[in-house]
């Protein structure tokens, strides 16, 4: 499979638009009337100003403290770019923010600090204390960051955790302590070689010490060789520490009989003949990025019994940071912790492992495209897992309660197992899915209008994101001048521009065209001229004869106009069963609305068949079906004519059989609220709707508008159902992002 390119220019588009930076700041209050100012600001926030003075720990029920990190760095050691400064570390300090958000709702603020001496930096944090519920240090040199870290958990008393170190160790050691299980072995019994002595390096040899490893049987390496006791150069306090009496002197001796080797070093730093002489069963993380110290191939090659682990998604077992400090933070913050101690930490990897070895839910399967099974190619969870929310805070948890750091320990740990399932966010979870099984499917895609600026913006990135071959219709010379102007010049090689001049397949298109149209009024003219120079029909004719896995258009004209030259090669009318479903995602929910596009005036059986056409979406997103047959009445009143067939529609698909819950007809406040909805006990759904039925193309139509314009709804669709083919039509005013949305749900086959 391709692997995904990411150019300059795409990178810094993404940081760019739509505005600049990767998050904002919105109230979850309401600020609209005189009273909400007054009650937000003055007077009214003078009470609990006075009730923090007086109490201080009130301060995390009157505040976002609680729930709210500070990422903070000087930008000393940027990801492997060095020393880019404060102000040249806020995209990684940003980017950090957003990954606390979305994997553990936790709400997080970059800070840069200009300054390199360490105590105004420890000043600085320290005085911020009041502000945060933890801090995250990112970013920062050794050996200043042990410095730093140290000081400042002696100084504050809310969790003080600097990833680069303790991330990297956390992870490591769940996915040790499964590849030790695997191999059968003892964490005390075997030899372990570190490489790399800073501050990630040192972390993880310290937590494996604290996990039971003995001190004798870990041999740290950095690049003068072993550190051994007695040794000088380049040595400071913490290589000391882990300083062992030996007559070893340089990595190749180490790895001799070693059962496991950590690398946090450089590429290349391992080599085959190391790995062939360690022990049976052995267990190399070589964890450095963006290129590990040996491929998995290579150490394979030499050893198949090797269980290998890196720090590269696109290999198993990646060791990455994102499977820990957000939920290492949650469950902190949700104790009020003073502190994440080892205690913490160690149940956070513990937590980890034992996820691993559990079956593996069938929406992470369906997002990497494979059966995922614990084994020496799964020994860590992947950092899609939903279960991750809910599972590793109250281990975390229930460590800083047991260890004393807690101001306020959680009684009901249940209650709060629920609360961490509902913080997460389904939207997230069914994007990257689909993502993941567009990449497996390897698609080649047709993009229809070629000379349109934002379709070939997708057309570049489908194919730079490894989803596979896009072929784009239109002149070799507009596209050319397009992408030039679009600043994608470099893409022009990469395209293969398709149109009527240069295909061998023309008559063969117009003699399939004809055989359908030749009694609808068309003649051979008319027949050359669709076929040759409308790109709609061009496009859904390379299709239909297999010359491309899927197609997306309708970005430059309006749909209903595409559907109906759609209409010419495909039977994609309401009668032939076709349908439109629009997702809407908005506030952590997935809402599919039926139909969109096709159903002018449905009646009963035809809103019947949108159901089921619908549910069959729903289950290709990754939903479980609930539909909810719409209108202004709720289950017959008011009584009205119009409200007749969505009472009736439910009564249909009970007489069909149909495998998902269903219930009508019923308003969309009934539907959409689980309170609401309780006020209807014998309604047959057991949650709120993910689907709503309209009664009408325009009662869909508009409440799709309306949604995207007032609640900011991000709106995929309409997803074309029905046609045999994946045909997917993108609204007038699509960014190039939805177009590859859509162009991804094609991929998938969802329809």
């Amino acid at each position: 499979m391709p692997k995904a390119r990411i150019t300059d220019e795409e990178a810094l588009a993404f940081h760019i638009d739509p505005t600049p930076g990767k998050f904002e700041v919105t109230p979850s209050v309401p600020m609209t009337t005189q009273r909400d100012l007054s009650l937000a600001y003055s007077p009214g926030v003078a009470v609990p100003c006075e009730r923090i003075a007086a109490e201080p720990a009130t301060a995390y029920d009157y505040t976002n403290k609680g729930n709210l990190v500070a990422v903070i760095s000087n930008g000393t050691a940027v990801l492997g770019l060095g020393n880019l400064g404060a102000l040249g570390s806020k995209p990684v300090m940003e980017g950090k923010a957003v990954l606390f958000k979305r994997f553990a709702d936790v709400n997080s603020i970059d800070i840069e600090l200009d300054t390199e001496d360490p105590d105004k930096f420890i000043e600085a944090v320290r005085l911020m204390g009041p502000t945060f519920g933890g801090i995250n240090l990112e970013d920062i040199k050794a050996p200043e960051c042990f410095i730093i870290e140290q000081k400042l958990k002696e100084e504050m008393d809310i969790p003080v955790f600097h990833d680069d170190q303790h991330g990297t160790a956390v992870i490591c050691a769940a996915g040790l302590i499964n590849a030790l299980h695997l191999s059968g072995k003892q964490i005390e019994d075997v030899k372990i070689v570190l490489n790399g002595a800073g501050a990630a390096g040192i972390a993880c040899i310290e937590l494996l010490k604290s996990m039971g490893a003995r001190h004798e049987n870990c041999i740290v390496c950095d690049t003068k060789g072993v550190i051994y006791q007695g040794r000088t150069e380049g040595m400071n306090q913490w290589k000391s520490a882990h300083a062992v009496n030996t007559d070893l002197r340089t990595l190749e001796e180490a790895m001799e009989g070693a059962d496991v080797f950590l690398g946090v070093s450089v590429k290349g730093a391992v080599t085959q003949e190391m790995v062939q002489a360690m022990a049976d069963n052995p267990v190399i993380f070589a964890m450095a990025n963006p290129d590990p110290e040996i491929t998995p191939e290579d150490a394979h090659e030499v050893r198949p019994d090797a269980i290998v682990a890196t720090g590269r998604s696109d290999y198993p077992n990646q060791v990455n940071n994102v499977l820990g400090f957000p939920y290492l933070f949650r469950g902190a913050l949700d104790i009020h912790a003073r502190a994440i101690n080892d205690e913490m930490k160690i149940a956070c990897a513990e937590a980890l492992a034992e996820l691993a070895r559990e079956d593996v839910p069938d929406e992470v399967a369906m997002a990497y495209g494979k059966k995922l099974t614990f084994g020496r190619d799964y020994i860590i969870p992947t950092p899609f897992d939903p279960r991750l929310i809910h599972v590793i805070p109250p281990a975390v948890a229930k460590a800083g309660m047991n260890t004393g750091v807690a101001r306020r320990p959680i009684i009901d740990m249940d209650a709060y197992e629920l609360t961490l399932k509902s913080r997460m966010d389904p939207t997230a979870s069914i994007l990257r899915g689909i993502t993941a099984r567009a990449r497996q499917a390897q698609s080649t895609m047709i993009f229809a209008e070629g000379d349109d600026p934002q379709v070939l913006r997708a057309a570049v990135q489908y194919q730079r994101n490894g989803f596979g071959r896009a072929l784009v219709v239109g002149r070799e010379d507009d596209v050319k001048r397009k992408l030039e102007a679009e600043g994608l010049a470099d893409a022009v090689r990469e395209l293969r521009v398709v149109n009527a001049a240069n295909t061998q397949h023309l008559s063969t298109y117009k003699d399939f065209l004809y055989e359908r149209l030749q009694r609808h009024g068309f003649d051979q003219h008319d027949i050359h001229r669709l076929a040759a120079r409308d790109r709609h029909v061009f496009a859904s004719l390379m299709l239909a004869h297999g010359h491309g896995d899927g197609l997306v258009t309708g970005a430059t004209r309006k749909s209903a106009h595409v559907l109906e030259l759609i209409n010419h090669v495909f039977d994609a009318k309401a009668s032939d069963g076709a349908v439109g479903i629009t997702a809407l995602l908005v506030k952590g929910r997935i809402v599919l609305i039926a139909d969109t596009l096709v159903h002018e005036w449905p009646e009963s059986e035809d809103l019947a068949n949108i159901a089921e056409a619908a549910a069959r979406v729903a289950r290709g997103l990754g939903l479980d079906p609930r539909v909810a047959f719409v209108s202004f009445s709720t289950f017959g009143y008011p009584v009205s004519e119009r409200a007749e067939k969505m009472h009736d529609a439910p009564d249909i698909l009970a007489q069909r059989g149909v495998d998902f819950e269903f219930d009508g007809e019923m308003t969309a406040d009934v539907a959409l609220n689980e309170e609401i909805m309780a006020q209807y006990p014998f309604c047959k759904l057991s949650g709120p709707a993910n689907i709503l039925v309209m009664p009408a193309r325009h009662s869909s139509s508009i409440s799709v508008k309306m949604m995207q314009e007032l609640a900011g709804a991000t709106v995929i669709g309409p997803i074309l159902s029905g046609t045999g083919k994946p045909i997917q039509i993108c609204s007038s005013a699509s960014t190039a992002n939805d177009i590859l949305n859509m162009a991804m749900l094609a991929a998938c086959k969802i329809g």
